[in-house]
């Protein structure tokens, strides 16, 4: 009997030890209601079915928090990844610890402007100083990024047009549906820049300005926006934007990031179980969908963590350069 006694409280012992050191992970998801939340909370529930407890923060300008590893990880898209890593971009100082876990999914955005002003591609944007373009976004300062990005493929940049600064990106689609802007930043299927197309109903809308394309305007592309290529997308009537003609778009990557002091074991294991479970993660929130984790790991200026790379190596995942 007391063999028995001892025996229980041993291995109660040992169970009270294993959960009191069994390490809980953090993740830093943004403001509620933005991208950077709504993936983090995909994520989470994801991990936390799957053995991993991932304890979410709301938190908003976390990456000297990551860079740190005062949080374990944290999101962005991979041209602020690589400004954040380098100081320059939207970063004044460098964060060097910063690394990639992987892609989540790509985003895609373009410029928009009313449809009846007829301007199809940047090539029409030459010489229309008398144009108003949303400009600043001082609560998402990696905006203006994506917009130079689109006009350098066309040779042109924000001093080229009358600058109305705005607050943030939704911002800047409301400024667009309120006639005070004539173009502003608008993502792929965004509700924001659906209602301003029905705020614009009687002028057609809102369509795409579509960026140049080729090497050249790929180059210019990547010098303003690391990471960021060219996407095109053809004519289609479902689409808002895409309704009167195809378009040039800016694609970048929405990524997983981890700081270079983080586990090996914890990151390998998280990006493990966001691989398989793909359809877990779109049932969460729907942009995990259109994920491609048979290539989650895209050339970067910022390197990725040692414990991503060895799960990518076995996965038989290619880790671009």
């Amino acid at each position: 009997m007391k063999r028995l006694t001892f025996a229980g409280i041993g291995l109660s012992a040992m169970m009270l030890a294993s959960a009191a050191t069994a390490q809980v992970v953090s993740m830093a998801t943004g403001a509620q209601g933005s991208l950077a939340y709504n993936s983090g909370q995909a994520v989470a529930v994801v991990a936390n079915d799957n053995g991993i407890t991932v304890r979410t923060q709301p938190l908003v300008g976390y990456m000297p928090l990551l860079n740190s590893g005062e949080i374990d990880f944290g999101y962005s898209n991979g041209a602020e990844a690589s400004f954040a890593l380098t100081g320059t971009g939207n970063f004044s100082r460098e964060h060097p610890n910063v690394r990639l876990v992987g892609e989540m999914f790509g985003l895609t955005t373009g410029i928009m402007a009313a449809c009846d002003l007829g301007l199809k591609s940047v090539a029409d944007l030459k010489g229309r100083n008398d144009l108003r373009i949303a400009s600043e976004y001082t609560s998402s300062t990696i905006i203006p990024f994506y917009i130079k990005g689109a006009l350098a493929t066309g040779g042109l940049g924000y001093d080229d047009f009358e600058q109305v600064p705005v607050s943030s990106f939704v911002a800047g689609i409301n400024a667009l549906g309120d006639g005070l802007v004539d173009l502003a930043l608008v993502s792929l299927n965004a509700g924001a820049g659906q209602q301003a197309a029905v705020q614009l109903k009687s002028r057609g809308g809102l369509c795409y300005v579509s960026m140049e394309s080729g090497d050249e305007a790929a180059a210019a592309l990547a010098e303003v926006l690391p990471s960021g290529t060219i996407a095109t997308l053809p004519q289609n009537e479902n689409i808002n934007g895409l309704q009167d003609w195809g378009a040039n778009f800016v694609s970048i990557p929405w990524m997983l990031l981890t700081n270079a002091d983080a586990d090996d074991d914890m990151v390998y294991e998280l990006v493990k179980v966001i691989h398989a479970n793909k359809e877990a993660l779109g049932q969460s929130f729907g942009a995990f969908n259109r994920a491609n984790f048979d290539a989650m790991a895209p050339a970067s200026v910022t390197p990725y963590h040692p414990g991503a790379i060895r799960f990518y190596e076995e996965a038989g995942v290619p880790v671009g350069e």
